[in-house]
């Protein structure tokens, strides 16, 4: 155990948890694409309640425990605060509940048929951290830039200490007979306008960073971008990089539904999730983390969880799988992510400092990114038929890649076009298909909390 990490004390639950990744895996064999919320809630009864509504769903599900803003970013007090006020906080706050009231959240829903992963976005996790070991919760997210750059102005160097810390500490689980996973959040930079090459890069990047810190069980994220064609060159490039890199079989690609501007009307909003379900079919991805219908108004119900949950399982289930990715042509995609990864790795065999010193050279820029360790040179747009391209490399290890004749410059009318470029689209397809065909609604009743 390394020096200063605490012991491990015995789950409320008792049993060990199923590996994660080992699940999605198994469920992926059998011909099931794994869905999955993004659902939190600060009431302990409610979170139990989602989770236990997720496993019920009419879909092969892992359930999400997603934490409150004021946890992510350390304010303790603030959700100290916030609980005895009352208030409702916009995720659960795991650091702050006693690991019993976590332990009685999960007691009889979490099992080798349902595990459960947490969800959190901080570039400063190490209690966030130390409550998963804590309740023997072995999976969860991140990375150390995922989780820095476009969130906050925390330096990359301290949140590469922390995610290093925190990794090993994670790792450390599995003496006890606990598989932790990792999950990156490297493919879903920013949310919108990161062309894919870059995506699929960070992804990589950042799984070999958990591998090299210990972990044995990832998942790489890609989130869907504008372009479905473009889409599966992505997630076919990222599934032959991690063929060729990662040091473990056991990793899995997740797809994110759009996370950018998203549609307003309802109809909108679920022909973006079917867009979602056929490209994880499609790119053989294992498992989708959805979006509902309510994303662009408020924080979503149970209910629209399920029903998106259910909604993106039927559209899986009759969606026309891809056939396995050739390996034999270089897609443009594959090459450019390659060049950048490779461009990394170059630069330290410490893949955190290697991290470092790619952001301050140049040779990772993230577009539109305000983090002052980012080198704000490089630029994307989306082009005629949709697909995200890049309007200027700075220092990327691009050039002979990326030609100048698809560089162009970028205005402000041209970007704020381009960030709402996906909403206007689909709510457009969902006025030309008005009426074509309905929904169906998840009703669900609130089932015994288990608390007494």
């Amino acid at each position: 155990m390394r020096p200063g990490a605490h012991p491990l004390r015995r789950t409320a639950e008792g049993a060990r948890p199923v590996d994660f990744g080992a699940f999605v895996r198994a469920r992926s064999r059998t011909g099931d694409l794994v869905v999955q919320p993004r659902m939190g809630f600060s009431d302990p009864v409610t979170m139990r309640a989602g989770l236990a509504a997720t496993r019920a769903a009419d879909a092969t599900t892992v359930g999400t425990i997603t934490l409150d803003s004021y946890t992510r970013v350390g304010e303790l007090a603030s959700v100290e605060n916030a609980l005895k006020a009352g208030a409702g906080l916009n995720g659960y706050p795991i650091v702050t509940h006693h690991r019993a009231v976590t332990g009685q959240v999960l007691a009889g829903i979490r099992d080798d048929t349902f595990p459960v992963q947490v969800r959190h976005g901080s570039a400063v996790p190490g209690d966030i951290f130390a409550a998963l070991r804590s309740t023997w919760i072995n999976a969860t997210e991140g990375g150390p830039v995922s989780y820095c750059l476009p969130y906050g102005r925390t330096p990359l160097d301290e949140s590469v200490r922390n995610w290093v810390r925190c990794t090993e500490d994670f790792a450390q689980l599995r003496e006890s007979g606990v598989e932790p996973h990792l999950e990156t959040f490297g493919g879903c930079m920013l949310g919108q306008l990161c062309p894919p090459s870059q995506l699929v890069a960070m992804s990589v990047l950042e799984a070999l960073f958990f591998c090299q810190h210990g972990i044995r069980s990832v998942s790489l994220s890609y989130a869907q971008q504008t372009h479905p064609g473009q889409d599966r060159e992505a997630v076919a490039a990222l599934r032959r990089l991690c063929a060729e890199l990662l040091p473990t079989p056991n990793w899995h690609v997740v797809i994110y539904a759009y996370m950018g501007v998203y549609p307003t009307t309802d109809e909108g909003a679920y022909l973006l999730l079917d867009e979602a379900a056929r490209l994880a079919v499609a790119s053989g991805s294992e498992r989708l983390i959805v979006k509902t219908v309510a994303e662009s108004r408020r924080i979503p119900t149970v209910a629209e969880n399920i029903a998106a949950l259910e909604s993106a399982a039927r559209t899986a289930r009759t969606a026309v799988p891809g056939g396995p990715p050739s390996t034999e042509s270089d897609s443009q995609t594959y090459l450019e992510a390659r060049a950048l990864v490779e461009g990394v790795l170059e630069l330290s065999p410490d893949i955190g400092h290697a991290f470092e010193f790619a952001f301050r050279q140049g040779v990772l820029d993230i577009p539109y990114c305000l983090h002052p360790d980012n080198h704000g040179r490089a630029r994307s747009y989306i082009d005629g038929d949709g697909r995200l391209r890049w309007a200027g490399i700075g220092r990327l290890p691009l050039a002979g890649l990326v030609g100048p004749a698809r560089s162009r410059d970028v205005t402000s009318s041209g970007l704020i076009a381009d960030l709402s470029y996906v909403q206007r689209a689909f709510d457009s397809r969902a006025v030309e298909s008005k009426g074509v065909r309905g929904r169906e609604r998840a009703e669900i009743a609130p089932p015994d909390s288990g608390f007494s």
